[in-house]
C-alpha cells in the first residue's frame, strides 16, 4: 500500500474538505480526489461519503483511520530519526512561530544564518494554531506559553513584554479620560494582553478591534486610540509611542517564549543550529522585547 495514498486520506479524514487538505499537503484539491478514489478502489470499501459541504468518513473510513494512524506514527517515528542524526548542519528546518513575531522580528535576523551556514535552509511559518511536531508539521515552535505535549522537550528562551501604544497626536490631543481603545475581537478575548487592556478601559469605548496583531498596530498608527501592543512592535515603529497608564496600575504580565523541538530531532545538526541562534537572537534582543 502506498504511504503518500494513507497520508491523503488522513488529512482529508482531519479537515473534511479537499481543499485544505490540498493547502495542508501542497497538492492541487483534484489530486486529493483522486488519491482517495484510488485507496477506496484499491480495498473496495467506501472510505468518504461526499456531501454538499465537504467529506465525511463513513463507519468503515473511521475505523480504518484508527489502523492508518498506527501506520502514520510509525512511518513519522523513522522519519525523526533519520533527520535527528547528528551531521553537517545542512537541509531544511522548518520553524513555526506567531505570525506578528515571525514577520516583524525573526525574518530579518534568522536572515544571517545564510552567510554562517549556507547549506541550511529556513522555512519560516507564521501559525496562530499549536502545530504539531509529532506529526511532522514543523521542527521547531516558538509557543507564547507553556506546552503541555507528550514527548516534547521545551526550552523557556525569553518574554515579550507589552505595553500601551498610540500616536504622539493622539496623546497630546486628549486627556487619559477621553481615551478610546484598539483591540482583539471576541476570538482572541481570552489572551494575557487582552484582558489587561479592558481592566485598563474600564468605562472607556473600544472603537476598534481586530483578530490578529498587525492590523491592531495598524490601526493604532493611523490614530484612532491606544492598543497593547508588544515592544518589539511599539518601540520600533516611528509613529508609536508609549501611553502610560493610570498610576498604581502595573503593566501587563510579559508572555513567555517557549522553544519546542520533538526529542528525536534534538541531536539533528541543522535543527540544533536554529534553536542555537534563536536563543542567541532572543537573549541579544532582551532589552528590546522585555520591559
Amino acid at each position: 500500500m502506498n504511504w503518500d495514498d494513507l497520508r491523503v486520506f488522513l488529512a482529508l479524514a482531519d479537515s473534511g474538505s479537499l481543499s485544505a487538505t490540498a493547502r495542508r499537503l501542497g497538492v492541487d484539491h483534484s489530486t486529493v480526489a483522486r488519491r482517495v478514489a484510488a485507496l477506496e478502489a484499491d480495498l473496495g470499501v467506501r472510505l468518504f461519503d461526499r456531501l454538499p459541504r465537504g467529506y465525511a468518513p463513513t463507519a468503515e473510513g473511521e475505523e480504518f483511520a484508527v489502523l492508518a494512524r498506527r501506520v502514520e506514527d510509525g512511518v513519522l517515528a523513522v522519519e525523526r530519526h533519520a533527520r535527528g542524526q547528528p551531521g553537517e548542519p545542512a537541509g531544511t528546518v522548518r520553524l513555526s512561530a506567531p505570525p506578528a513575531f515571525s514577520s516583524s522580528f525573526l525574518a530579518s535576523r534568522l536572515a544571517g544564518l545564510r552567510r554562517t551556514l549556507p547549506k541550511l535552509v529556513v522555512e519560516l511559518v507564521g501559525d496562530v494554531r499549536a502545530v504539531s511536531l509529532t506529526r511532522r508539521e514543523a521542527d521547531l515552535a516558538l509557543r507564547l506559553q507553556r506546552p503541555e505535549d507528550d514527548g516534547l522537550v521545551a526550552r523557556r528562551i525569553g518574554a515579550m513584554g507589552y505595553g500601551l501604544y498610540a500616536t504622539r497626536d493622539y496623546l497630546d490631543s486628549r486627556d487619559e479620560a477621553d481615551w478610546e481603545f484598539i483591540g482583539y475581537d471576541d476570538s482572541m478575548d481570552h489572551v494575557p494582553q487582552q484582558r489587561w487592556l479592558r481592566q485598563v478601559a474600564g468605562r472607556r469605548p473600544f472603537v476598534f478591534r481586530a483578530n490578529d496583531l498587525m492590523s491592531v498596530r495598524s490601526a493604532t498608527s493611523a490614530g484612532i486610540g491606544v492598543a497593547a501592543i508588544p515592544h518589539f512592535l511599539g518601540r520600533t515603529d516611528p509613529t508609536l509611542v508609549a501611553a502610560a497608564p493610570a498610576a498604581g496600575l502595573s503593566p501587563p504580565q510579559p508572555r513567555e517564549l517557549w522553544l519546542l523541538v520533538h526529542n528525536d530531532l534534538r541531536r539533528s545538526a541543522r535543527v540544533r543550529a536554529v534553536m542555537d541562534a534563536l536563543v542567541s537572537i532572543i537573549a541579544a534582543e532582551r532589552s528590546l522585547l522585555e520591559d
